[in-house]
């Protein structure tokens, strides 16, 4: 007897949630991940493969962390050292979290922002990520059908997020390039007002500070504007730190904690903060996430809520003891700038040597490269046409501005902390060999070779060479590269 299936009978029998296409994953952010992970690049077994600059994971300083781990052996449960506490940590599911995890953690937090400001350990509320930590906020803030005002560009998981299962709406917030992405005022007016005539209920603002995918930051000026109108449209502001610590050069990141400690007269209840040590620290498997809300109904209900996400206790166990060492912690983020900075600073001139450049940014595990002169004309279309031929032909899996909701195309998310230093020089010499080669057609019909054999070609390209591999420009390490993560960091 044979079994008979049909999409249409699975639309019958299943949710709306299950069925629909609410977690994005067709978009071109996402198909660049499945085309790096049908094709993925390794230097001996496939060395014309895909390079993955679509992840922004922070590989630069893990020399440090495993370095702490072997002259730690008790922070883990499954040591010899650490044996004697397994039971205990084991049985532990408290969704309030381990008081030494809580407080290493709200330590950490006001270290990454130079002790300016203090968390307070009975805040800190633990979720899976901070997918967890947007979509927890979504739900205790927000119903169906209400929305977030969301300055674009921006994440493209936050579709995901904020929407897929929580039934919100996004309102972008569009911000050009005409003035280097700022976000104004009267963009956000402009938003509010959109969404008040078709009659959508805005409940929040959802800003990313640092900047992904821009790697800038918000002055003191602009995040004391948007205090101010949340606090005038009684509107929640969430802001996601998640990027605090990887700013790498002057002007210094400013969280919210330090503004509305300014702003006399500040709604705190409207005021919460995404956090997560996947990006600060690299640990995007650990899936640590957190939300730090000053609201205390929305603390209370976003640590129930947790139960769907918790961080496991062996889990808490390490970060707990991990960031509680104040040595450790102020060498790592004083060491993961200093590498994050030269790193970015290599790609940053390789490009400029071929006149590529990029949005002026100090922080994050990427930049935002302008190619809007190699489009064949200013439209969403023709990005996604020189996107197909980056990923499919040249090789590289950066993310077009599209999928990042840019209003301006020509833009490109490309990500610079998840390679060793060997793969960094093959990157820049393959977008600098399709950036000659498409010199070279607009130039004239001279006939050229396919772009499959020109990834072997070998260049001029010595000054770039002795750039990259230079002894002061090598950091000490070799990252070893890692599986393709699917889920939000």
């Amino acid at each position: 007897m044979g079994f008979i299936s049909s999409n249409r009978n699975n639309e019958q029998l299943l949710s709306k949630i299950a069925t629909n296409d609410g977690h994005g994953e067709n978009s071109s952010y996402f198909e660049g991940w499945k085309a790096y992970d049908s094709d993925p690049y390794h230097s001996t077994q496939n060395p014309n493969g895909v390079i993955q600059m679509g992840l922004a994971e922070n590989e630069l300083c893990f020399d440090l962390i495993q370095e702490w781990v072997q002259n730690n052996p008790k922070a883990s449960i499954c040591t010899a050292e650490g044996a004697n506490e397994f039971k205990e940590i084991a049985i532990s599911q408290d969704y309030h979290g381990l008081p030494e995890f809580r407080q290493g953690v709200a330590k950490f937090m006001g270290k990454v922002r130079g002790d300016r400001v203090t968390f307070d350990p009975d805040r800190i509320v633990m979720s899976g990520g901070a997918t967890g930590a947007h979509e927890t906020l979504a739900f205790c803030l927000a119903d169906p059908g209400d929305a977030f005002l969301v300055p674009t560009p921006y994440y493209p998981g936050f579709d995901r997020d904020l929407r897929w299962r929580t039934g919100t709406q996004i309102v972008p917030v569009v911000c050009e390039s005409s003035n280097n992405f700022k976000l104004t005022k009267e963009a956000l007016e402009a938003a509010f007002q959109k969404a008040t005539e078709a009659k959508i209920r805005v409940k929040g603002l959802l800003i990313t500070n640092p900047s992904n995918p821009l790697g800038t930051i918000l002055d003191r000026d602009t995040l004391k504007t948007l205090v101010r109108f949340t606090n005038d449209k009684n509107i929640h502001l969430v802001c996601d730190e998640i990027y605090a610590a990887t700013v790498f050069n002057q002007p210094g990141f400013i969280s919210i904690a330090e503004i509305i400690e300014e702003e006399l007269y500040c709604n705190r209840d409207l005021i919460h903060i995404v956090y997560s040590l996947s990006k600060d620290l690299g640990f995007p498997g650990f899936r640590v996430g957190i939300v730090y809300s000053y609201n205390d109904q929305v603390t209370s209900c976003a640590r129930k809520m947790s139960s769907f996400g918790l961080v496991s206790t062996q889990t808490q166990h390490l970060i707990g003891s991990l960031l509680s060492d104040d040595i450790f912690t102020e060498k790592f983020i004083a060491e993961s700038a200093d590498r994050l900075a030269k790193r970015h600073e290599i790609f940053i001139k390789g490009l400029a040597q071929v006149g590529i450049g990029s949005l002026k940014s100090n922080a994050g595990l990427f930049f935002w490269m302008d190619l809007r002169r190699l489009l064949k004309e200013p439209t969403i279309e023709a990005e996604t046409a020189l996107w197909r031929l980056i990923i499919h032909e040249v090789k590289l899996n950066v993310s077009p501005g599209s999928s990042f909701h840019c209003s301006d195309p020509g833009w490109f998310r490309v990500c610079f902390a998840n390679m060793d230093d060997d793969t960094v020089k093959i990157a820049l010499r393959r977008i600098r060999n399709f950036v000659l080669q498409r010199k070279g057609l607009d130039q004239g019909p001279a006939k050229r070779p396919c772009w499959q054999n020109k990834l072997q070609v070998s260049l001029s390209f010595r000054r770039l060479d002795d750039f990259v591999m230079a002894p002061h420009r090598m950091s000490p390490h070799s990252p070893i590269s890692s599986p393709l993560v699917r889920a939000r960091n």
